[in-house]
């Protein structure tokens, strides 16, 4: 796998090495040994920008338990919501639930709640302060302010919890779980043993879209049952309490989208009679291990913090759909099984993670990142086509553009090759004639754009763009595996960017049917999605000179990009920079390719000190299922995947003296810049090459 970087005109004075050579620089004295104290999982729980009506301020995370790549998430849901549950500046909870969505602009989990409390009390709330909580990977613990305390980590498909429960009030021990409760309208049951609750919970609704899903669950307690009822007489809650002197309890749960007994299997399979102490240690080595990846020297502690922070919340999604055995409930309603060792993982934020997230996947998990490119495929064979934006075991249409095929290519790029990437590349190329796959394909394909207003189109100038981008990355996958008939096909499509460019204004903008071109604005909205005409001209990442060509060259280029860069974050409605969401992400590093690296060096520098921190309202803008974080994370490193289907990396300068990435079963990467300076510097060389392996 290669990782050539662009090289622009460098001049200055800092000094760029990059090797994987055996003498390749060594790390910094002070390299992170235990990277998971740097993390802060409150990161994102609170409003760090302004609201632009896309999902919030806010990150939108959740700090509660959950693996790398997790099916549990169990997290404590504040009175107040906010998306991923958890409001920082509400200091009530209503319980911990089993599932969470981390940063995205919609609701949806928040499934089967517990709530710890002493016989009697029917609040459904308990307040706390943030003094008396922690969390960390793997790993959440909070004491309310009524005495009970609530520790919760977590495995691939289990979680185990421990309440404790205050000496000094006599009431018994108890707890409320609900089945008929979640982030969305739900419905479920709950079955009552002498010392297990079990059942399932029917919701879904993301993005109110009709998108439904199956959870089941099974909780085994330590101790029996002294009373258990349905409160109310519904089945789908359950109300329960134990002995007098019982003042801890320990249970262990299970989640499963096939069965009761898949969710029974696996907390035996992942926990065995491991204790809770155990199990919160082996959590916290896997994130270590994860997060340790990439090892970096020097640094502030904030830098630190922000940067482990970041490449957490960048590993939490997708999520791990299948059980032990390799069951899982595919899009066509029916029971699958993965091959031996593999995994189905759920939850594609395919039109935001496309860009950078999937790409550090692949860059540190390759046999992971393979699964998750297989995931895609057996999700567009079941359903018959690639839906955008998939939860659970099903497609939610929501978005635009085609970016799960752009997923797949993108990992096999960054040498994730591990899935059957030809059956892949056949089922997207059948899916660019699919209504349902790409809406305006017809057009797109004779008269080389969406025209504005095309039925069941959102956004006819951003679709057009990305379906473009997606057209482009199967074109380096189709020449990887040597079908040079798709690649050329796809490779042509890949230029219907320049039917949008409009010598007039300058500007990528909605075009007609006819061929002519509406009244234009460059603030425009109209035929964009979550952005403006402004935002979405410099969306060819694929072809940034021949855009600069049409533009006018380098020169006129740089100017246009000073100005756009005057704000970092301006929302969808100002024509300027949104770096707060997606379509905006690959913009600083434009300069590379414009020939000034300083400028991509100094914004991409810029809004790591800005819009990143290591507070809760750390993020701007939702994480979106950590493709904001990945961001931060690409930026840190001092470059960016801004082709996607390609192993390209445009650069930019690391924030650390020295990183050294760890990907497994293949050679370190090392990156140093010694003592890398807040104030300006030019990068004068950039010598080594990086190859981690052979390409395949």
């Amino acid at each position: 796998m290669r990782f050539p970087f662009r090289r622009a005109a460098l001049a200055g004075a800092a000094v760029l090495v990059v090797s994987t050579a055996p003498t390749a620089p060594a790390v910094a004295d002070d390299a992170v040994v235990d990277p998971a104290q740097y993390v802060n999982p409150f990161v994102g729980t609170a409003p760090g920008g302004a609201d632009f009506g896309h999902g919030g301020g806010a990150g939108n995370t959740f700090p509660g338990a959950t693996a790398p790549l997790g099916g549990v998430q169990w997290s404590p849901d504040t009175v107040t919501y906010q998306h991923g549950g958890y409001a920082y500046g509400d200091n009530r909870i209503r319980g911990f639930s089993l599932t969470h969505i981390s940063g995205a602009g919609c609701k949806d989990y928040g499934n089967v709640p517990f709530m710890p409390m002493l016989a009697g009390d029917r609040a459904g709330r308990a307040t706390f302060s943030h003094a008396n909580e922690q969390a960390s990977p793997g790993s959440y613990h909070v004491n309310f302010d009524n005495g009970i305390g609530t520790e919760l980590t977590a495995t691939q498909r289990s979680g185990i919890a421990r309440f404790t429960y205050p000496d000094t009030d006599d009431r018994p021990a108890a707890l409320s779980i609900d089945a008929g409760k979640a982030f969305n309208a739900a419905t479920g049951t709950v079955d009552i043993g002498t010392s297990t609750l079990s059942g399932f919970t029917d919701s879904g609704g993301f993005c109110k879209s009709k998108n439904r899903y199956r959870l089941y669950f099974h909780a085994a307690f330590d101790h029996p049952f002294a009373e258990a009822a349905h409160p109310d007489g519904k089945p789908g809650a359950a109300h329960v309490s134990f002995g007098p002197d019982v003042r801890t309890v320990t249970v262990r749960v299970g989640v499963s989208f096939v069965s009761v007994d898949g969710a029974r299997r696996n907390v035996a399979a992942e926990q065995h009679t491991n204790p809770y102490d155990e199990i919160r240690r082996a959590t916290r080595a896997q994130w270590n291990d994860w997060l340790g990846r990439i090892a970096v020297g020097g640094g502030t502690d904030t830098r630190r913090r922000v940067f482990y922070t970041a490449l957490y919340h960048a590993l939490l999604h997708p999520s791990t759909l299948s059980d032990t055995d390799g069951r899982y409930p595919g899009m066509d309603g029916a029971i699958h099984r993965t091959r031996p060792g593999h995994v189905q993982y759920a939850n594609f934020s395919g039109w935001d993670v496309y860009r950078s997230q999937v790409q550090l996947l692949a860059l540190l998990a390759p046999h992971e990142a393979s699964d998750i490119a297989q995931s895609v495929l057996n999700q567009g064979l079941q359903a018959g086509y690639f839906d955008r934006w998939t939860l659970a075991n099903g497609g939610t249409g929501v978005m635009v553009g085609d970016p799960l095929p752009v997923i797949a290519a993108a990992v096999h790029a960054f040498g994730a090759t591990d899935f059957d990437a030809r059956g892949l590349l056949r089922a997207a190329m059948a899916g660019r004639k699919d209504e349902r796959q790409r809406p305006g394909h017809e057009q797109y394909d004779t008269v080389g754009y969406v025209p504005a207003g095309a039925k069941g189109v959102w956004g006819s100038a951003a679709t057009t763009l990305e379906y473009a981008v997606c057209d482009y990355a199967l074109a380096q996958l189709a020449h990887s595996l040597g079908d040079t008939a798709a690649h050329d096909t796809l490779l042509k499509a890949s230029g219907n960017w320049r039917h949008l460019f409009n010598p007039a204004t300058g500007y990528l903008q909605p075009r007609a049917a006819d061929g002519t071109w509406p009244a234009f604005t460059p603030a425009q909205t109209k035929e964009y999605v979550e952005g403006n005409a402004a935002q979405y001209t410099w969306m060819v990442p694929h072809d940034l000179p021949g855009l600069f060509t049409l533009m006018g060259g380098n020169a006129a280029v740089t100017s246009r990009l000073d100005t756009f860069f005057t704000q970092l974050n301006a929302g969808g409605t100002q024509p300027y920079a949104y770096l707060g969401n997606e379509p905006s992400f690959d913009t600083p590093w434009a300069y590379d390719y414009a020939g000034r690296p300083d400028r991509a060096r100094d914004t991409v520098r810029r809004a790591l000190a800005t819009l990143f921190s290591d507070r809760p309202d750390g993020l701007v803008g939702n994480d979106d299922l950590g493709a904001m974080s990945s961001w931060a994370v690409w930026a840190s490193l001092g470059m960016y995947p801004q082709a996607p289907g390609t192993g390209q990396l445009a650069q930019a300068e690391p924030a650390f003296p020295s990183i050294t990435l760890h990907r497994p079963g293949s050679p370190r990467i090392v990156l140093a810049a010694p003592d890398p300076a807040t104030t300006s510097r030019d990068v004068r060389t950039l010598t080594g090459t990086a190859q981690a392996r052979k390409s395949s």
